[in-house]
């Protein structure tokens, strides 16, 4: 048979990189990045080499697995679907439709079958209980788009390639590879950037995209919006608004400007300690550069304040003229839409939670109040649950909480290919086939890059008959919940028609073929304004001052200004090249070298509590407790500690032999359920009050 490539593009990342598989008489034994894929160009991070290493693993699950206490067995697809479906049923039968959560993990967005058929079963369990892994992590982005643009995934990207100037805030795309900024290579093109222009980067840390910048700031965590404040205060002073290209397209935007006004470059140094000479600097390079984004990520949206820092950054881009525009920030306007007729536009506060009333976004509830939602008594208590591709024991607030309360539900069934720290607490476990074997096509990753792009990945494996594909699965169940509810399932067709049917819908012009016909994928060119054209606001105009955010502006302005937690450290998140939260933390290829668990602290900090590099210490927050091996780090500014996200294996019962060996804590057994940004819901996972000490041997 001797040696065959095949090519599609990676499953396992942001970036979207073209990988080249090379079988050797039909069995896969290397990868390397396509060097013929228009976008990726080649590249190719460490998780695309870590494929093999998911095919191969002996712990991935092939088959259902019922449990029986604390014992696993094997059964078949039919009678796993059917059970799947009737407990779940029996369940809401009992104690009504909200008795029944779901929780979408992040690997959703990177699976087609998931992504485009879980809301089909999400519609037949008619629950108000689901939960994802947006709401740690990009909420105030969707939510400040649905309320400028009128639609939740009409986000404005940074044209890159084509920028004079950029500032980034709270965002490291050379170890996350973009994060809604689709930019496979970005390492490359920041580079770029820096020999053509500048690149300034706000962050607490000196992160790896803090070392290849023009310029470093450091900044308090959770402090960005009065740095903004500052910034757009320093903007106006410099000279009128540039927006004769939104004639007639604005609304409010005086309102807006009059709002955020008031908060000097001098008030600002004091609250972000972020020097007052250099927010005017910044604000005078950014308003005399020809071509300027401003664009803020994890580090924004995830604290007490992301919506309105998101809602800041467009503010500054519309201001300076650069949004919708080239070599600034443009939406994507992808041959599979996201946005326009057929799409989620996004609504807000059509339910709320049963305990603490917090307003749904999107059909979704935050996920720092499923926890809440089990452990209260009364109607509407969660007593079931189904996850999918997720682990929010460890990638949600106060996992441990979670993890205790998982233990009592009536049932829960996972689709997952793992038993992990949230999946071994499943009823039924249902693993879906190997993604190799089904059609993929990046449909959010594409309506986020950074040029216009598109490829269809084809099966280069064959499914096996024991196997089910993750859109059978749901499927599957859902049939199965109908049939036992007395209802109709209208399934929906393969992902192959699926697609199709979106591509038409897109009107392109490209069908099926001709990406069939482009194994490496196509290049339709840069991004293009076209914003003003797509808006979906009921005026027909950018809404400059949404009332909740003007809201949530007013309230910022009556907190205090400090922490005043005697003795503690603000503590955030941190993300490596070769991690993806918490789920390939079982590949051998992404494991292995020096590690990466250490809590890392500032030298003068460490030294103020009698503390050296890699002792042990004990981190404290109001919501819980852990023990970590300590590194000293320069680049962090004093106050504040950084802890990687995803770790925590140890917990016993799972079946991922490379991760239970791993050290590290989960970060999710400090944070806060309580704390949240205001408008949106997200967790506000950094900036979190801790308090580190020694722990003698």
């Amino acid at each position: 048979m001797g040696v065959e490539r095949r090519f599609r593009a990676c499953p396992l990342c942001e970036a979207i990189c073209g990988l080249e598989l090379r079988y050797t008489d039909g069995r896969l034994d290397a990868i390397r990045g396509d060097a013929e894929d228009p976008f990726s160009r080649g590249h190719v991070c460490p998780k695309g080499n870590a494929l093999i290493d998911l095919e191969r693993d002996p712990d991935r699950l092939r088959r259902p697995l019922r449990r029986t206490g604390q014992h696993w067995a094997e059964i078949g697809w039919d009678e796993a679907l059917a059970e799947a479906g009737s407990r779940l049923a029996a369940v809401q039968r009992e104690h009504g439709a909200d008795a029944i959560a779901a929780y979408l993990g992040n690997p959703v967005v990177h699976h087609f079958g998931h992504f485009a058929y879980a809301p089909s079963l999400l519609r037949e369990l008619r629950t108000h209980n689901v939960y994802t892994a947006s709401s740690v992590d990009q909420w105030p982005h969707q939510l400040v788009a649905w309320a400028m643009y009128g639609h939740q995934f009409l986000i404005p990207l940074p044209d890159v390639d084509r920028a004079d100037w950029v500032l980034m805030l709270g965002a490291n795309p050379v170890a996350s590879n973009g994060s809604l900024m689709t930019a496979p290579g970005i390492e490359r093109r920041l580079t770029a950037l820096v020999r053509r222009g500048r690149l300034v980067v706000v962050d607490p840390r000196r992160t790896e995209t803090a070392a290849i910048a023009s310029e470093h700031v450091a900044i308090r965590p959770g402090t960005d919006v009065w740095f903004l404040l500052a910034l757009l205060e320093a903007l106006v002073a410099l000279g009128p608004p540039r927006v004769e290209a939104y004639a007639g397209r604005l609304a409010g935007l005086d309102d807006a400007l009059a709002a955020a006004a008031g908060v000097s470059a001098a008030e600002a140094e004091a609250r972000s300690g972020v020097p007052r000479e250099t927010i005017l600097r910044l604000a005078h390079e950014l308003y005399a550069a020809p071509a300027a984004a401003v664009y803020g990520r994890m580090g924004l949206s995830t604290q007490s304040h992301g919506s309105l820092c998101q809602w800041l950054v467009q503010l500054l881009n519309l201001y300076t003229g650069n949004l919708d525009r080239a070599g600034g920030m443009l939406p994507n306007e992808p041959v599979i839409p996201v946005t326009g007729p057929g799409t989620s536009a996004g609504r807000r506060d059509r339910w709320r939670s049963r305990v603490r009333g917090l307003p749904e976004f999107a059909g979704e509830l935050p996920v720092a109040a499923l926890a809440e939602e089990i452990a209260t008594p009364g109607a509407g208590q969660v007593r079931g649950l189904i996850t999918c591709a997720g682990n929010p024991v460890l990638s949600t607030p106060a996992g441990a909480a979670l993890d205790r309360l998982l233990a009592g539900l009536d049932y829960y069934v996972a689709i997952d290919i793992y038993v992990n720290e949230t999946t071994r607490h499943a009823n039924l476990i249902l693993p879906p086939a190997s993604p190799l074997t089904q059609y993929h096509y990046d449909v959010v990753f594409s309506g986020f890059a950074v040029r216009r792009v598109a490829r269809l990945s084809v099966p280069v494996e064959t499914q096996a008959d024991d196997e089910r594909a993750d859109w059978q699965i749901v499927n599957g169940i859902g049939a199965a919940h109908a049939a036992a509810t007395g209802k109709t399932w209208q399934p929906l067709p393969a992902p192959r028609e699926l697609i199709a049917l979106g591509l038409a819908r897109g009107g392109s012009g490209l069908d099926l073929g001709a990406l069939e016909r482009a194994p490496h994928g196509l290049d339709l060119g840069p991004l293009e304004p076209s914003l003003l054209r797509r808006l979906e606001t009921a005026s027909g105009r950018i809404e400059c001052a949404p009332l909740l955010l003007l809201a949530e502006l007013a309230r910022l302005r009556t907190l205090p200004a400090v922490n005043t937690t005697p003795g503690a450290l603000a503590l955030i998140g941190r993300r490596h090249v070769r991690s993806n939260n918490s789920w390939m933390h079982n590949a051998q290829r992404l494991v292995k070298g020096k590690p990466r668990h250490h809590l890392q602290v500032h030298p003068a900090d460490l030294a103020a509590r009698g503390l050296a590099d890699g002792d042990r210490a004990r981190i404290r927050s109001r919501s819980g407790a852990i023990e970590v091996e300590v590194a000293a780090c320069e680049g962090l500014l004093p106050g504040v500690v950084c802890l990687p996200h995803g770790f925590g294996h140890h917990r016993a019962g799972t079946r991922q032999a490379r991760a239970q060996a791993l050290a590290g804590e989960s970060y999710n057994d400090l944070t806060d359920p309580l704390a949240l940004d205001g408008p949106s819901g997200n967790a506000a996972l950094n900036g979190l009050p801790v308090t580190v000490e020694r722990v003698d041997a």
